[in-house]
């Protein structure tokens, strides 16, 4: 039977999700755990792939095994074996066919960044002082809206097969002492939050206007955006599946 695990983590001191040679992941350690608790290789698969230092507060994965277990239960052992930085919310039965990544319908990312010191946000929110025009970054943010092809803020020499992505919004808001850039879309691409939100702060110090987003856009040129925002104030904040996927 195939099962979602639905979790969260703080990226901090891992090297991104995805299991690599000779570095601590989130999906290495929680497959070494539940490969021991099932007395069996367990590989996941996870819903996408956070880089090194961006957190989740929803993640999920799937695994396939035979054996009966109690869901409640594995999920209090795995949080017993697991580090404090990853939780594991609930585990549950799907349909053979239900896939982390691909039947996801929507992803929603949040980027922090904080403007007075506080050390209590340090691991979690980018500290950036100068003064940015809010109007101006969310009038920018606007024409993400309006296209479907996100090549200039990709990762270059990357393996993916398109670059079309499916932005349902885009926007800034002050939250308390925060702003925060909320995005959510069908898919993303490498490094595609962080070089938006980067392109957008250009946008609000007054370097480039809303009108030069629409034309770093159309260029499909990475050279042509911004700065790659830092991960630590990055965070993968939700994940939406259809409802049927459930047993």
């Amino acid at each position: 039977m195939r099962y979602f695990i639905e979790l969260s983590y703080a990226g901090t001191r891992y090297h991104g999700w995805q299991t690599q040679p000779n570095a601590d992941t989130v999906q290495n350690n929680i497959e070494k755990a539940l490969s021991l608790l099932l007395r069996f290789p367990t590989p996941i698969t996870g819903a996408g792939r956070t880089d090194s230092g961006v957190h989740a507060r929803q993640m999920f994965a799937h695994f396939d095994t035979n054996l009966i277990f109690d869901p409640n239960d594995l999920v209090y052992k795995l949080n017993s074996f697991l580090s404090h930085d990853i939780a594991i919310h609930q585990i549950f039965a799907v349909q053979d066919q239900a896939h982390a990544r691909f039947d996801a319908v929507s992803r929603q990312y949040k980027y922090y960044i904080h403007s007075k010191k506080n050390p209590f946000l340090n691991d979690f929110s980018w500290y950036y002082k100068p003064e940015l025009d809010l109007k101006a970054m969310n009038e920018a943010a606007k024409s993400l809206l309006f296209f479907t092809d996100f090549k200039s803020f990709s990762k270059t020499h990357t393996d993916v097969k398109t670059y079309i992505c499916h932005i349902e919004e885009a926007y800034w808001q002050k939250e308390n002492d925060q702003l925060v850039f909320t995005i959510t879309a069908d898919r993303f691409l490498r490094n595609m939050v962080r070089a938006i939100a980067g392109t957008l702060i250009n946008v609000g110090l007054g370097k480039i206007t809303p009108t030069d987003m629409v034309k770093i856009i159309e260029a499909r040129n990475r050279n042509k955006a911004g700065f790659s925002v830092p991960a630590h104030g990055l965070f993968l904040e939700k994940i939406t599946y259809p409802e049927h996927l459930k047993r």
